[in-house]
């Protein structure tokens, strides 16, 4: 019932955001895994009928509504076969990386939307203007942490795959062997809420660069009004 209240609780901007992350944005990470697996030499992505920005195609149901209801969720996982890539070690770390990238990238394109928007939002001050840099606010704050978080490495997160590859031969087959119960384990630090102190932190760091090094554009537009 709590998450319930939580989510009749929110405002709809906030709500909108995390319906647009749902249809946008979750695609938009496992189509770019599909799109650098594929530029790396697997194609396997394709094949599935993977390599599209349809959000039917990667949704996955519970992770979709857990999203939406905590802000935290994910999509299906597109297939890799890393045995096609050209390289295999680097293959797998930048097709493991394009996911959070491709997340960064979308907050950073919110927060220079922001920077444009409020200064506008000072002069002419409204619902719409304001009700859309609310809107940014959460979809600049759920991006980050996405892409935070697929970067621990633990399995099965997109991080797990990219300290395999970076590990000596027996620690890496130690990881691959022990998937199962890490999961249960980053499960387990999930539910009692260990991470979520550290990855607040580097949420903010990420979001306080990401401000600072766009606020020039804010002192622009507000230079042309």
């Amino acid at each position: 019932m709590g998450i319930l209240q939580n989510f009749f609780s929110l405002d709809r901007y906030t709500i909108l955001a995390r319906v647009v992350i749902i249809l946008l944005i979750l695609p938009l990470h496992e189509f770019a895994h599909g799109w650098v697996a594929k530029k790396c030499g697997d194609d396997t992505a394709e094949m599935s009928g993977r390599l599209t920005l349809n959000p039917i195609s990667h949704m996955d149901a519970f992770g979709s509504i857990l999203l939406l209801l905590t802000g935290f969720g994910w999509a299906k996982p597109v297939p890799i076969n890393p045995s096609r890539m050209k390289n295999y070690r680097t293959g797998v770390i930048w097709t493991s990386l394009a996911g959070p990238l491709s997340n960064l990238l979308a907050a950073f394109v919110g927060v220079v939307l922001f920077q444009i928007i409020i200064p506008v939002a000072n002069v002419n001050s409204g619902v719409l203007l304001n009700g859309i840099a609310l809107f940014l606010s959460g979809f600049i704050s759920i991006n980050i942490s996405l892409a935070i978080f697929n970067l621990i490495p633990i399995p099965p997160l997109d991080g797990s795959k990219v300290l395999m590859m970076l590990l000596p031969y027996r620690q890496s087959m130690w990881l691959q062997q022990h998937q199962q119960i890490l999961s249960i384990i980053l499960w387990v630090l999930i539910i009692v809420g260990v991470l979520s102190i550290p990855l607040t932190i580097l949420s903010n760091w990420i979001v306080k660069f990401f401000f600072w090094a766009t606020l020039w554009i804010q002192t622009l537009v507000e230079m042309i009004l």
